[in-house]
């Protein structure tokens, strides 16, 4: 009796490598309460500011310290301000430890930045040494993510390794993100990341700054204070100024 062949059973799930955008806690205490103030000082009542974004906790600042965190109370504080932590980085072995003890997972060490191309040109040189000497080498341009269409209230994009361009509005709870600089030649309403990975010469540009949340290089200012009259809801920027987001007109 002849064998029936067997159609092949596909895979009902894969396992693939995924890159995530995640924000980053960065201690520089391990006094909770501490961080609590500084939570309402910053965000005030406005828990909706964030909408349960994945957090990473970097304990590097205070892996030094001896005192205990309360990590169940830490979790508790950022998930009052809609913020989710998933994983902590960086801590001494008994920090990591208390940190596995609340349900945080051990997020792997940061890599190496990646180099950018270059462009070699060789050149001849007409002498008698018969060798050829490579030019100063060239860094390629940064890429830009330009996009066209209105971004609503959910929608979430990102310019990984350049600058990012919007040429429509970016409604309530929208996000945009950008390694480098962000421009938005039009209404700016979400919330608007510039200089992601840490680039602290990143800016933010509105030709209408209307915007729930600004930050640069990991310094975030909100607008539970409303921004002053020359620049609310006109073309400005925001560039940062040491530690402090400046927010400044532009005459266009």
């Amino acid at each position: 009796m002849a064998a029936v062949p067997t159609a092949p059973v596909p895979a009902v799930f894969d396992l693939k490598s995924a890159s995530l955008t995640l924000v980053a806690l960065l201690l520089r205490t391990t006094d909770v309460k501490a961080l609590e103030a500084e939570f309402a000082a910053r965000f005030g009542d406005t828990p909706e500011l964030f909408d349960h974004d994945p957090v990473v906790v970097d304990l590097g600042a205070v892996a030094e310290s001896t005192e205990d965190i309360d990590f169940p109370a830490l979790v508790d504080l950022m998930q009052r301000y809609k913020l989710r932590p998933i994983a902590a980085k960086g801590g001494s072995p008994a920090q990591m430890e208390a940190a596995s003890a609340a349900g945080l997972v051990e997020a792997p060490p940061d890599g190496p930045a990646p180099q950018p191309r270059v462009v070699e040109r060789v050149v001849e040189r007409i002498v008698e040494v018969p060798a050829a000497e490579p030019a100063a080498a060239e860094p390629a341009a940064r890429p830009t993510l330009i996009v066209d269409k209105p971004l609503r209230s959910g929608q979430q994009v990102y310019a990984r390794g350049g600058d990012l361009v919007v040429l429509a509005v970016v409604n309530f709870g929208a996000e945009v993100i950008a390694d480098g600089s962000i421009h938005v030649y039009a209404p700016l309403r979400g919330r608007a990341v510039a200089g992601a990975k840490g680039d602290t010469s990143a800016r933010i540009f509105s030709t209408c700054m209307e915007p729930q949340l600004v930050s640069i290089a990991g310094t975030y200012r909100t607008t539970d204070t409303a921004l002053p009259a020359d620049v609310h809801g006109k073309p400005a920027q925001v560039r940062l100024d040491g530690e402090k987001l400046v927010v400044q007109p532009l005459k266009l």
